[in-house]
């Protein structure tokens, strides 16, 4: 008995429709989330740095993978955030507050390893420009 009726929910079968609502989720996050505005916003000056210093190819797998990593473990975060809010009807419970706090913690984690890929990169070549 699946029918449409459900509610008016119907599981999504069209792959146009799913990457729709996946760009969807991505425009969601990056207008409602200033930190995530912050990560594409230093993630495109890292990667206009790897085109300025021209990074070998491993080099840009390391940049790239410590980019997008950052931005899906924000878009998780947000995730986070907002299933807590709905499930507390967003009223103080100490529980939401542990989850809240260790997913901005993945955050954090995430973000030092992007600024120790970068630091790995950038600062010799960096230094070479300067001392050279």
């Amino acid at each position: 008995m699946a029918s449409k009726d459900k509610q008016g929910i119907e599981k999504n079968k069209h792959f146009v429709r799913s990457v729709e609502f996946a760009f969807q989720g991505i425009k969601t996050v990056f207008q409602e989330e200033r930190n995530m505005r912050k990560h594409v916003l230093f993630g495109s000056l890292a990667i206009l740095a790897g085109f300025i210093f021209q990074l070998s190819q491993i080099e840009w797998l390391w940049l790239l993978l410590a980019v997008f990593l950052v931005l899906v473990v924000e878009i998780i975060n947000t995730i986070f955030e907002n299933v807590v809010d709905m499930v507390t009807e967003f009223h103080f419970h100490p529980i939401g507050k542990k989850v809240k706090d260790m997913a901005a913690g993945a955050v954090l984690l995430t973000a030092l390893f992007a600024s120790l890929i970068g630091a790995i990169l950038f600062l010799p070549k960096i230094y070479q420009l300067i001392f050279r």
